[in-house]
């Protein structure tokens, strides 16, 4: 299969999505009944911006075309793929960018998210039976000629172990945050609430700190969270979310609430489901050149930086952890 075939392939693949027929309605319930931190607006949500963002036949050839890819790769390679749950299809681009340089793909999905992106595979095999031998999943990767991991800090140190003889690409625990200068319009703070919540806050690109000037007025942020408030009818955000309130009021801590989710002041970029840091500044060049030298920001959010309301719609060129996936795969 030539780079045009797959490409094709891939563009039939977002046709697909976007259709939603009764099949794909029948396979997204499923992922709910199985994950229930997979709603099925969220899943819609990472399926449309795949098709959208990923899948379009016009992005794909100027992606490409950034790598220079042959129309054969005539030294394949087995590429062992570790993929992670937090939120739906959050593996995609990773088998996206491994099929598209012409390599195999070995993966290994999570068990939280195993049931959309095998469907959607199934729908390759069924469309090219040749995609069989590219395109396989595993419980457990061995024997392959180079991997990507994606997971925990912890889970990340055992990769680097593991696949220390390979070449590789290692992704541990990253989140986002937000820079606010107090002249946010209400459309800002109301796109805002998007980057935090979306998703429960569960993935990477989720905004968990926000930074904010002295002063800074909270109450239009706490109203617009409360488009959110419906989140408390979901038992496991609710846990989460009285859980963290509990702690803050038992510790004695201040803390402000909207929306189901709790706002406090803590200096960690990581905060907890149910929650948001956020920490005074008073100069935005030093918070800056801090945060772009630490390895734990995927996004950041605010005025001249990521626009407000994007944090969740990624691009092709958007690679996690900031490592070019097609660079290295380019390299193999």
């Amino acid at each position: 299969m030539n780079l045009e075939q797959r490409i094709d392939l891939l563009v039939q693949l977002g046709d697909y999505i976007k259709a939603n027929d009764e099949e794909w309605q029948s396979v997204k319930q499923m992922a709910h009944s199985k994950n229930s931190w997979f709603i099925p607006e969220f899943i819609d949500l990472a399926s449309l911006n795949i098709a959208n963002q990923f899948l379009s036949r016009e992005k794909l050839h100027a992606w490409v075309e950034q790598y220079h890819l042959p129309q054969e790769n005539n030294q394949p390679k087995n590429v062992g793929v570790v993929m992670a749950g937090n939120i739906p299809l959050v593996g995609f681009q990773d088998f996206l960018c491994v099929f598209i340089s012409g390599h195999s793909i070995t993966i290994k999905p999570s068990s939280k998210d195993d049931v959309l992106l095998k469907h959607l595979i199934r729908k390759l095999y069924e469309w090219d039976v040749t995609v069989q031998n590219s395109v396989s999943f595993a419980e457990m990767l061995k024997g392959c000629d180079a991997y990507i991991a994606t997971g925990s800090n912890n889970s990340g140190r055992y990769f680097e172990y593991y696949f220390s003889k390979y070449p590789s690409i290692i992704r541990k625990n990253r989140t986002s945050v937000a820079i606010l200068d107090g002249a946010e319009t209400s459309a800002d703070i109301d796109k805002l609430t998007d980057d935090i919540q979306l998703y429960f806050g569960l993935g990477c690109r989720n905004i968990t700190k926000l930074f904010v000037p002295k002063d800074y007025d909270f109450i239009p942020l706490l109203q617009a969270l409360n488009k959110y408030g419906y989140f408390t009818d979901f038992h496991k955000y609710k846990h989460n979310f009285d859980y963290q309130l509990a702690l803050l009021m038992m510790n004695n801590k201040f803390y402000m609430t909207g929306g189901g989710l709790v706002l406090t002041e803590n200096v960690s970029p990581f905060s907890p489901v149910g929650q948001v840091n956020f920490e005074y500044y008073t100069d935005k060049t030093s918070v800056l050149d801090a945060l772009n030298g630490n390895s734990d920001i995927q996004c950041i959010v605010g005025k001249g930086l990521i626009e407000f309301g994007q944090a969740q719609y990624p691009s092709l060129n958007d690679y996690a952890d900031g490592i070019d996936t097609m660079k290295f795969l380019a390299g193999l």
